[in-house]
């Protein structure tokens, strides 16, 4: 028999004791620390670009054949699509069996097969992160300074931070709010044009001859060997005025001569702040399944070199970190378990009311909870609140155990047997029975084990945390305990109990005696409980997981379909000023349409970092307050929301729940589409109701005469294609320097 043999060889038992201490200390020094389990659904998030393209166009050319080959992808969930002015994202929803980088390759696959089906307008190709749209950023930095350009900042951005974030284990991409990377624009007269009799396209294309960077080769002789170098592309608005683009009346014509040449941005429809001050701000997002803290902590360690490396004047503050709220609700939850730890051994002390007694029992909770810790680390846990509220839950259960076979033992010892025979004769009769309880116990979790989904991760750590506690206190409870039973409990009897002990036995008499003499009411009272148990688990409002507070909160601006991006500023403008002015506020930072994969002019964001929870209140009094006052501001709608660890659903919203509304009949769509949005926000229990469906942008529609054109000898296509060039911000040519490249806009 286990227990006889750690009996008769106590330097066996205490060395393996010893030895699975030691490794759960070192298991749980090396635990990752996080929010919750791993229960994140793979995701990737495709973006597509084409600068001046309408919703429709990019819907309907961009996204349909990207669509239609990520549709062949095995273990794809849902596919979901938003498309905008100029912009396309959509994002692919795994099972949770499949893994990340497996279907990323096939992503990469399937976004070439598209390729050749996309425009030939799309000067970059559709790219892809392993990152859900909808999860909030675990940090934010911000570049500010206000000295240095913002597109030197940029710059730095690109150059240096994203590149060097990006390679970190777990970021899934690095987002750039408000970018503002440096571009040469150039902006044509057409009356001037017509003045000299030059097409745009001939513009187009003398702006991208002037800028080639080909190579022109090689002079050698038997000597020695030149490479050639042709004279170094134009990089400057100063340097492109002079360009000549036609010659009229032998002279030339420069580009300067029919139009405005400026040195500006790629994208001068974004902006960003941190505070009340522009700035470019980086979001740093983790993929699917990282480790939040993990993450946070190694973009922190590249934090001073990034510093060192800044021109005079400019500064890299860190907005909001999620890992402090993570650290703060693991740290309360294991004061909790070291609380819990503590009375469970007040209560054994003071029920044995013998201090060598009470220290048998009281040794297999930290032994048995060291040892789930190993078993932990070995199966891939982390410490996060579910696996500490099932160590804190199995504090109260491992000691059963060790109480049933300490007592069994004390009792042979009390009738006068010497405790090494005690140990061994009590450890032979209660064995069987703490195996039949650890089994009944266990069983109870079965359940759980075979729930699927994200409910089924969540509560499946639970439940192997608690077996695991379980089944390391049965082996502690038939190894060490019968072993510390023969060594340390005395001789005799011990002590029989003060008046306190003696009280607590006369009132659980009385009691009883008076219950049993009561069988009917007692009957009565149990039906009762019952029947006000099923009337409260009704009547109790059910939710999936808590609302938490974690000090941050995401606001949603939306402006109307026809704000003008200058207005849509000084707006976002406004809402900096009263966000800044809220005393409960400790940092925050602002964007107008940025982001990766591009935003809509009427749309904004406010990241907003909170106070520590004791130096402000509740988090819904704050978010009441800044609805209220954010509410005043005309020509907008504001969405605010509490950002939570747990996100499910690959669809970034407005609001805190999402309904879909799926159709074939395009136009019988939209029509239901309004109308249940209209019904909704009649409903008083709701707030923040929003639709991403926005058709009521002013539109101008340009009528081609097809006979006419074709009797000129113009094509459909050039038409366009003119149009295009004239209204769409196009990329005509690239300025080539040692770190970068920069886009020359027509």
């Amino acid at each position: 028999m286990i227990a006889e043999i750690c009996i008769r060889r106590p330097v066996m038992t205490g060395l393996l004791t010893v030895a699975v201490v030691i490794l759960g200390i070192v298991a749980f020094l090396k635990l990752p620390v996080a929010a919750l389990p791993r229960v994140d659904f793979p995701t990737i998030s495709v973006s597509a670009n084409l600068p001046g393209a309408s919703p429709d166009v990019m819907a309907s050319s961009v996204a349909l054949p990207l669509e239609r080959e990520f549709s062949t992808i095995a273990g794809l969930d849902s596919i979901t699509s938003s498309n905008g002015q100029g912009s396309t994202r959509i994002t692919l929803e795994f099972v949770l069996e499949r893994d990340i980088d497996a279907a990323a390759q096939d992503v990469q696959a399937a976004i070439a097969r598209a390729s050749r089906n996309l425009p030939a307008e799309m000067t970059t190709p559709p790219s892809f992160r392993k990152a859900n749209p909808a999860d909030a950023p675990v940090l934010m930095l911000a570049l500010t300074s206000p000295s240095v350009p913002l597109t030197r900042l940029n710059a730095i951005a690109e150059t240096i931070l994203l590149p060097n974030l990006s390679r970190l284990p777990g970021v899934a991409q690095v987002l750039i709010y408000g970018p503002q990377k440096f571009a040469v624009r150039v902006q044509v007269d057409p009356l001037s044009l017509a003045a000299k009799k030059i097409a745009l396209d001939d513009v187009r294309a003398a702006i991208a001859e002037a800028n080639a960077n080909t190579p022109v080769g090689v002079v050698s002789d038997k000597d020695r060997q030149i490479t050639l170098q042709a004279s170094r592309p134009l990089a400057n608005a100063a340097q492109f005025e002079g360009l000549v683009i036609a010659w009229r009346n032998g002279a030339p014509v420069r580009l300067a001569d029919v139009g405005r040449v400026i040195d500006g941005v790629e994208n001068d429809r974004t902006a960003s702040w941190f505070g009340g001050e522009r700035a470019i701000v980086l979001a740093v997002q983790r993929q699917p399944g990282a480790n939040t803290v993990a993450v946070v902590d190694a973009v922190k360690e590249l934090l001073p070199s990034f510093r060192a490396d800044l021109p005079a004047g400019a500064s890299l503050n860190v907005l909001n970190d999620r890992s402090l709220s993570i650290r703060e609700a693991v740290h309360d939850v294991e004061v909790t378990l070291a609380v819990t730890v503590g009375l469970v051994v007040l209560v054994i002390l003071a029920f044995l009311r013998r201090a060598r007694a009470a220290l048998i029992p009281s040794l297999a909770i930290p032994i048995s909870l060291l040892a789930t810790c190993g078993a932990m680390w070995w199966l891939g846990f982390s410490i996060d609140n579910i696996s500490l509220l099932g160590l804190t839950l199995a504090v109260g259960l491992v000691v059963d155990d060790a109480i049933v076979m300490l007592e069994n033992i004390h009792r042979h010892v009390e009738e006068g047997m010497p405790p090494f025979q005690a140990a061994i004769k009590g450890a032979r009769e209660v064995s069987f029975t703490i195996v039949s309880i650890t089994v009944s116990l266990v069983a109870a979790f079965i359940p759980l084990f075979a729930m699927g989904g994200v409910v089924g991760r969540v509560f499946n750590e639970f439940a192997v945390v608690v077996t695991l506690a379980l089944l390391a206190s049965a082996v502690v409870s038939l190894t060490l305990t019968p072993m510390m039973g023969a060594r340390i409990l005395g001789h005799g009897g011990g002590e029989s109990g003060g008046r306190l002990w003696l009280l607590i036995h006369r009132l659980y008499a009385r009691s009883l005696d008076w219950s049993l003499r009561r069988r009917k009411l007692m009957m009565i009272s149990l039906l009762a409980t019952m029947a006000g148990t099923a009337w409260l688990f009704w009547a109790i409002p059910k939710g999936f997981i808590p609302n938490e507070d974690i000090g941050q909160i995401l606001i949603n601006v939306e402006g109307g379909s026809d704000i003008s991006f200058e207005a849509m500023v000084e707006r976002q403008r406004e809402l900096n000023r009263i966000v800044g002015a809220n005393p409960h506020v400790a940092a925050f930072s602002s964007s107008v349409a940025g982001g990766w994969g591009g935003g809509a002019v009427n749309g904004g964001r406010l990241f907003v970092t909170l106070a520590p929870r004791g130096e402000r209140p509740e988090l819904d009094e704050v978010v009441k307050t800044l609805r209220r006052d954010l509410g005043k501001v005309p020509g907008i709608k504001v969405f605010i929301q509490a950002v939570q660890n747990l996100r499910i659903g690959g669809r970034s919203s407005k609001s805190q729940y999402q309904y879909t509304l799926q159709g074939v009949d395009q136009a019988e769509l939209y029509h239901w589409a309004a109308r249940i949005e209209d019904e909704l926000r009649r409903l008083p229990i709701l707030q923040d109701v929003s639709s991403d469906l926005q058709l009521d942008m002013p539109q101008a529609m340009v009528a081609i005469d097809r006979d006419r054109a074709a009797a000129l000898g113009v094509s459909v296509a050039d038409i366009r294609a003119t149009l295009y060039t004239a209204f769409g911000s196009r990329q005509v040519a690239s300025i080539y320097t040692d770190a970068d490249d920069y886009p020359v806009i027509l």
